[in-house]
């Protein structure tokens, strides 16, 4: 495998880590439906606490997977995963090319 190979899965590994959650993977279905969600909101859509929701949103917030929009004191959850999706492409690309 080549140098540019192993330093694109290398990057890619936290992005895979936040993925890897099966409750993560909930909340992005959930706000994958266009509507942006609240914490409470989100929480009342899940059998997770309110503290362990947004413990889930600040790693997706981290890893560039989710933004938030602040409307008086809401703070509204919604996905941005387009940097996400380049990077996943890029790992595509020169996995293609390089493996």
């Amino acid at each position: 495998m080549s140098k540019e190979a192993i330093e694109v899965f290398r990057e890619c590994i936290p992005l895979f880590q936040a993925l890897s959650d099966p409750y993560r993977q909930d909340i992005i279905l959930m706000l994958s439906e266009g509507e942006a969600l609240t914490v409470n909101e989100i929480t009342e859509k899940t059998s997770l606490s309110r503290p362990a929701i947004s413990h889930h949103l600040k790693i997706l917030r981290d890893n560039q997977l989710v933004q938030i929009e602040q409307k008086g004191t809401h703070r509204y959850y919604s996905l941005a995963i387009d940097s996400s999706l380049e990077l996943l492409k890029k790992l595509i690309i020169t996995v293609e090319h390089h493996c």
